[in-house]
């Protein structure tokens, strides 16, 4: 150290770990101007230059460009500033490397084709708002010209993926799966003629609301039949298909005729396709909810039974 105070590049470099070559850079950029010379004509820094260095290094090891670091100690902007902005890139970031990894576990225990390993991919790198909208504009091109019921198309639009930033293979693997059955056209088509037989229901007076104690009614009533042994192409089966008509009957304000039953079962072949409860089962995945049971044994036992007294 020189007897004013000032040190040399090499002192400086010893005493903050930096290397010479890095100071030197330092300087040459204007981060860290030298106080002054020695009589040889060797750069020469004061205690603030040893502070600025410090500061520098701080920065950097923080991730921050030297655009920003110069913005710093130009007091252009203030270091909360930058920490604030800099904690949101590092979010990103984060969230980024997290979703690859995810992606690697599922390809690891997948062994996935590389057009579906692009594809697994670019569905984990969509934003939250990108998902929504991918499921919104589902939702949307099902409903929105129909006089559907109005409970069911709510809780549609209010079910949204919502994948977490650090998602479980189950996770990922199931958001890839509901983004392919969404755009699926056959499934779309599917989802479209339910909702025009709840639009045509409503347009002829049907009631109002979800049914849940009816859906709840007839899924304890064919357990029942299927744990007494009773197929639904069995004579046995006949009662127990009158009583289900019957409360159908009843709760819609009908008549039981063999052209509701074959109007009921109109509805339920297009209400019990497979990939719909699909669809809610996927949806509870990926935003980590109780997966739904499953209705679709029950209805598809209803769903004989009446094919079978239409057959006879």
């Amino acid at each position: 150290m020189e007897s004013d105070g000032l040190h040399s590049i090499g002192e400086l470099a010893r005493r903050t770990g930096l290397s010479v070559r890095t100071i030197r850079f330092y300087s040459d950029s204007g981060l860290v101007p030298p106080t002054g010379r020695s009589a040889a004509g060797y750069r020469l820094y004061d205690l603030d230059a040893l502070a600025r260095l410090d500061l520098i290094r701080t920065l950097r090891e923080l991730g921050l460009d030297l655009a920003t670091v110069r913005r710093v100690l130009s007091r252009e902007v203030g270091v909360p500033e930058v920490a604030a902005a800099h904690v949101e890139a590092l979010d990103v970031q984060i969230r980024t490397l997290r979703l690859r990894r995810a992606v690697l576990r599922a390809v690891a225990k997948r062994d996935p084709g590389q057009q579906e390993l692009r594809m697994m991919h670019r569905l984990a790198q969509l934003s939250d708002e990108e998902r929504r909208r991918l499921i919104e504009d589902f939702v949307s091109e099902i409903f929105d010209d129909l006089d559907a019921n109005p409970e069911f198309v709510a809780m549609m639009r209010s079910a949204v993926p919502e994948l977490p930033d650090d998602p479980s293979p189950a996770q990922l693997d199931a958001w890839v799966e509901l983004a392919e059955l969404v755009q699926d056209p056959g499934f779309r088509a599917s989802v479209r003629r339910a909702a025009e037989y709840q639009a045509a229901d409503r347009a002829e007076g049907a009631p109002q609301g979800m049914q849940h104690e009816l859906a709840q009614w007839v899924r304890e009533r064919v357990t029942r039949a299927v744990e007494d042994g009773i197929a639904p192409d069995s004579p046995a089966a006949a009662p127990v298909l009158a009583e289900l008509v019957a409360r159908y009957a009843a709760e819609f304000g009908a008549e039981d005729t063999p052209a509701y039953r074959a109007r009921l079962l109109t509805r339920l072949e297009a209400g019990n396709d497979p990939r719909a409860e699909r669809y809610w089962q996927l949806m509870a995945t990926v935003n980590g909810w109780p997966i739904p049971p499953s209705l679709s044994p029950v209805f598809d036992w209803f769903a004989r039974a009446l094919r079978h007294d239409a057959a006879r």
